[in-house]
């Protein structure tokens, strides 16, 4: 089961059982590794990424609110970004992965991930 938070970047509508979403930042699947944790970092899968958070699949969840460190590795571009996300939402089951929004990313690093979300679209 999923736990959410509220974002601005994503409103979740439930009627019934049905929940929808409505993004303001489409979000692209990409086979790529992203850098996050603390002192140890490790590598997890980005299952999706868009201009306003990511998608990784971990098996080790933090909690709704919690604040990461996150280095997202671009080998196509030769570059990588270094940013804090929230998270906002988790799913505890299997597939285990938790979605992340970006705090106070510049201009500059969003180019850069605006450049590989160009590229992607483009394959």
């Amino acid at each position: 089961m999923r736990e959410f938070a509220h974002s601005q970047d994503c409103w979740y509508h439930i009627t019934g059982m049905t929940v929808t979403e409505s993004r303001v930042n489409p979000r692209f699947e990409v086979n790529a590794y992203v850098e996050y944790g603390g002192t140890e970092a490790l590598l997890y899968r980005i299952q999706n990424i868009s201009l306003g958070g990511i998608c990784i699949q971990t098996p080790s969840i933090e909690e709704v609110g919690s604040r990461v460190d996150l280095v997202i590795n671009f080998p196509e571009l030769s570059a990588h970004v270094e940013v804090q996300g929230e998270v906002v939402w988790v799913n505890r089951t299997d597939p285990k992965d938790m979605g992340i929004r970006y705090i106070g990313m510049d201009e500059a690093r969003r180019e850069t991930l605006r450049r590989y979300i160009e590229k992607v679209q483009a394959q």
